[in-house]
């Protein structure tokens, strides 16, 4: 324990007990375990998913870039990383704000039905992307969909203290990552089996054509995962407005209450000084997620271009990525519980760097950056040319190591963080996750506009991922005691 700090309460492990050994009592102010309410929040990390997963990862980012912007794909590569850029500003400055507004306020839902509607109507929108159409207006509802996308997982997230008690929120939490995934694999393979095979492939439990009568001359077989985010979107979150109980209102109008919850932010920040180790981590967090996101987000795009993949070879690479991220989590989870949370995400950060660069280095004709190897012929089968499998084999060894850094960094604040002070600091863990979400997409955009080259854009990340574990070294893996105002 660090020398100097306030003495609070005895500290207690994840699993709840105190340091003597004895089971840890929780507080009487705790949550009741609501059920129906659990399930209904549940079914809120069913809903998102798809979003991210079918616009701003494997799909919509493509289909942007490399076929819908008029111009080179580099360029194409670029604005996609400046609308994310933007989008991360405009959340960068909000989330304080509205987060202290909600936070003062009490209730979430009418937060979350706000953005609720601005997602799902903006994704809707994405189906005007006509190639040769309006540039800007598409660029728009991006920003528009990827902000209302993070405010509604930032409300959402905030009501699970006010459904399960601290022990039953990390199983909540999760659970709700593995079906997260379930649903990503789910909406990438209906999109595969509606509107990309039919008409590609001969099969008798496949439609001779697109569904819906989709005209793939004009892509509206890759136009369609727009609305079909919006709709996904709008439908499954349902259930968290029909079983999942809210925060009461404290009496306090708009604006008193965004003046109190400011202060209260303010107050917690002037409190972080008083905890350098929670502060180095929330640091390195924010760069090393910042580079994993952005390979993510920017992975897709580069594939699409180096080797004219579509829609269907997107789909299926993004299946298989998925399932790769999700058995990762689950993997890094055991070691989490063995090793701890401090191994897991170095360990895992390796991974990510080491393949990070390995996707870099794989183009038409070489791979390793001097290994020379034979360009996919025109008109071969997907994933049948030596770069291709390259590619694929490497992006799932990163989601393998992804998926360890994304699940382990929620339990890693967990065995930091004052137990009376749990809430406060994943309310910083939120902010700190947001507030530098622009910076990397921005660097994509400017570097690969500079230079025309889009996996020399994308190996901008590595700064990222390499200072996050850098910084992640000296992070102490002990629970700090509380200090209050």
């Amino acid at each position: 324990m660090s020398e100097g700090w306030p003495r609070g309460e005895e500290d207690v492990d994840l699993a709840g007990h105190a340091p003597d050994g004895g089971a840890h009592v929780e507080p009487d102010n705790q949550p009741d375990n609501h059920r129906a309410g659990q399930v209904g929040w549940l079914m809120y990390e069913w809903a998102n998913q798809p979003y991210f997963s079918l616009i701003t990862i494997f799909l919509f980012a493509n289909y942007f870039a490399n076929v819908f912007y008029p111009g080179d794909e580099a360029t194409g590569q670029a604005y996609w990383g400046y609308t994310q850029a933007i989008a991360g500003v405009v959340i960068a400055l909000m989330s304080p704000v509205l987060g202290a507004m909600a936070d003062a306020a009490g209730p979430r839902k009418p937060f979350i039905a706000l953005f609720l509607v601005g997602v799902s109507l903006a994704c809707i929108g994405l189906w005007s992307a006509v190639p040769g159409g309006a540039v800007l207006p598409v660029m728009a509802l991006i920003i528009l969909a990827s902000i209302s996308a993070e405010f509604v997982t930032t409300f959402a997230n905030a009501m699970l203290p006010t459904i399960a008690t601290e022990r039953r929120m990390a199983l909540l939490s999760g659970a709700g990552f593995g079906i997260a995934q379930v649903a990503g694999i789910v909406a990438l393979a209906l999109v595969l089996f509606a509107f990309q095979l039919p008409g590609n492939v001969a099969a008798d439990f496949i439609p001779d054509a697109p569904l819906l009568g989709l005209d793939r001359a004009a892509y509206e077989d890759e136009r369609i995962v727009g609305p079909l985010a919006g709709l996904w979107f709008l439908i499954f979150m349902l259930p968290l407005f029909l079983l999942t109980p809210d925060q009461p209102k404290s009496g306090l109008g708009r604006v008193a209450a965004a003046r109190q919850g400011i202060r209260q932010l303010g107050v917690t920040f002037r409190r972080l000084r008083h905890f350098r180790n929670i502060a180095l981590y929330l640091i390195a967090r924010m760069l090393y997620y910042d580079g994993c996101a952005a390979v993510f987000m920017f992975g897709g795009i580069i594939a699409g271009a180096l080797f004219g993949w579509g829609a269907l070879e997107l789909a299926v690479f993004g299946i298989v990525v998925t399932l790769f991220s999700a058995l990762g989590g689950f993997l890094g989870g055991v070691v989490d519980a063995r090793m701890g949370s401090k191994p897991t995400i170095v360990s895992a950060l390796m991974v990510v760097i080491l393949t990070t660069l390995a996707l870099v280095s794989v183009d038409q004709d070489t791979m390793f950056f001097v290994m020379e190897i034979t360009p996919r012929a025109e008109g071969a089968a997907p994933f049948s040319s030596t770069g291709e499998i390259a590619f694929l084999t490497v992006a799932c060894l990163f989601g393998l190591g992804v998926g360890p850094v994304i699940a382990s960094s929620r339990t890693m604040l967990a065995r930091l963080a004052p137990r009376e002070m749990m809430a406060e600091f994943f309310g910083l863990y939120a902010l700190a996750g947001k507030a530098t979400t622009f910076l990397a997409p921005l660097t994509i955009g400017i570097v690969t506009q500079a230079t025309g080259n889009q996996r020399l854009g994308l190996s901008i990340v590595l700064i990222f991922l390499v200072a996050g574990l850098a910084l992640m070294l000296f992070v102490r893996e002990e629970r700090s005691r509380a200090v209050h105002a």
